[in-house]
């Protein structure tokens, strides 16, 4: 009976916070809704629309859980070798609890809708400040300056640089597979210096998200970033690790052919990158290297916008090179030229052209599937609505 009562008791409670997180943004007035920005603000309003005669654990939860979400849709133009293909395209949904359990434990669970459960873990912080925090689940994995940040925070549409995106296992190596840049694991981090230093160490599986490792060895992510002054932000990280090939029925992938299905190699990379914020610009960029088996990957990027006389409009630029690998030749070089409009907080409206000097012929994995040197034209619309 007590068992019954407590589950009773949990439903109820996260119920309400979910209603009062609704009933709270639907509350709000424009300006109200522009000023509350922090989580702060947030749990102060969402104290207010917990009745007053509640019981005391009913405002504690509703207290402690966060809600957030976010969507992300739009339209796709594709046009090389004589062949257009245009879609429309769901991408992302996005939606993330967040509870704090004490001060210094907190749980959060993360699913997208469109794909996968992404994210579940828990936080401990160790020290009184924010020093240490052991982090144990599935994550971002830390490699790379552009990885651990939000799609919503990223000025191009298709996110990532590619070889933030190949090297992180967030879809183009087919070795690897999609892995959101996420995985299994335990992670070290924290911020010293007025958090002007910020460190993270990992032990993961090096497999991905939602699946065991596929062999004995566990990667090692280590990832240092450095604010020497207002606005800058210096980021190195580094990946050492054994890849399992996920690969069946005998396909290759374009990018590396020689590693057969189901066999371990070598999977080792570092990044060194700069992200510079200020009222006119905002600017972040990149090298990266990389060593699957005996093939090598490097490249670097360069992404940015300008605010055009408003913050709320922005033109967003972006040149991207890399060389998925160098003894194949299979150099790519991306320009992202485009427009933004924040219309309401992190809500907005984006359109880009975006021009290649690659592509290939078919899937990554697919028999026949050739990188060829050749342009390929895309523009691309996506719609984002989110709430914190």
């Amino acid at each position: 009976m007590k068992t019954k009562t407590f589950f009773t008791k949990a439903t109820l409670a996260v119920a309400l916070a979910i209603f009062s997180s609704t009933a709270a943004m639907g509350q709000q007035s424009p300006a109200e809704e522009v000023a509350t920005a922090s989580p702060q603000a947030e749990q102060r309003m969402l104290r207010g629309i917990v009745p007053d005669k509640a019981p005391d654990w009913v405002k504690d939860v509703a207290d402690r859980i966060q809600l957030h979400g976010y969507a992300q849709a739009g339209y796709t133009y594709n046009h090389h070798d004589n062949t257009n293909t245009n879609s429309f395209d769901l991408k992302r949904i996005l939606f993330w609890a967040n509870a704090r359990i004490t001060d210094r434990w907190s749980f959060l669970f993360m699913h997208d809708f469109s794909s996968v459960v992404q994210e579940f873990y828990t936080d401990f912080r160790i020290t009184r400040n924010k020093a240490l925090t052991i982090r144990l689940g599935q994550f971002k994995n830390g490699l790379s300056l552009e990885n651990p940040l939000s799609p919503t925070s990223m000025e191009a549409i298709d996110v990532y640089s590619e070889g933030v995106t190949y090297l992180t296992g967030c879809g183009s190596d087919p070795l690897m597979g999609v892995q959101y840049g996420r995985d299994l694991g335990l992670a070290l981090y924290g911020e010293t210096n007025n958090a002007r230093l910020r460190y993270e160490l990992q032990v993961i599986d090096g497999q991905g998200i939602n699946k065991k490792d596929g062999n004995n060895f566990k990667d090692i992510i280590a990832r240092i970033e450095y604010r020497p002054v207002k606005g800058l932000n210096l980021v190195a990280s580094g990946q050492i690790g054994r890849g399992h090939n996920v690969l069946t029925d005998g396909r290759t992938s374009v990018y590396n052919p020689t590693i057969q299905n189901g066999k371990d190699y070598k999977r080792n990379r570092w990044t060194v990158g700069v992200d510079y914020k200020s009222e006119v610009v905002n600017l972040h960029g990149e090298y990266l290297e990389g060593y699957d088996g005996k093939a090598v990957s490097r490249g670097a990027y360069l992404t940015g916008s300008v605010p055009l006389g408003t913050p709320k409009v922005e033109f967003v630029g972006s040149y991207d090179f890399f060389n998925f690998n160098t003894a194949l030749g299979q150099d790519q070089h991306k320009a992202i030229a485009g427009l933004q409009y924040w219309f309401f907080k992190k809500c907005r409206l984006q359109v880009q052209y975006v021009y290649k000097s690659a592509y290939l012929t078919g899937r990554a994995d697919a028999p026949g599937t050739q990188f060829v040197h050749g342009s390929n034209h895309a523009l691309m619309c996506q719609l984002q609505v989110r709430f914190n």
